[in-house]
């Protein structure tokens, strides 16, 4: 069982953290949809910081032996959604990039073909 010490030490350490993921938020250097997981983690901690017994209950509702054993689960799954969540975002960037460098493709090959059209009516001006 935790001291009441250490639940003090580990709520201020959860709300210190939720604050900076506020913060970030509010300066735009994280996107919301990315904080709300974090955010999800940081309140399901809270709670367990709060009612420690709370742990002991679904460890055991979820046939797990021993409390801590259930946390490293937890941060298991947690890592996993984070990843999977991760590879979608960085596989619909590289369809964006992909998307992107073919329209400036397109757009230089548009260009150099007025350009040429351009200097083919700069020539017939000068001989006629």
């Amino acid at each position: 069982m935790m001291t009441v010490k250490l639940q003090i030490v580990i709520g201020l350490a959860i709300l210190v953290v939720f604050m900076i993921l506020v913060n970030m938020i509010r300066r735009r250097s994280l996107e919301l949809k990315y904080a709300l997981s974090w955010m999800t983690v940081l309140c399901v901690l809270f709670v367990f910081d709060c009612a420690p017994g709370l742990l002991i209950v679904v460890s055991d509702f979820l046939g797990i032996y021993a409390p801590v054993n259930m946390i490293f689960f937890l941060g298991f799954c947690f890592s996993l959604v984070i990843i999977f969540s991760l590879t979608v975002a960085l596989s619909r960037l590289s369809n964006s990039v992909r998307t992107l460098d073919q329209t400036a493709a397109l757009n230089e090959k548009r260009l150099q073909e007025l350009e040429q059209e351009l200097k083919t009516e700069r020539e017939k001006q000068k001989k006629g």
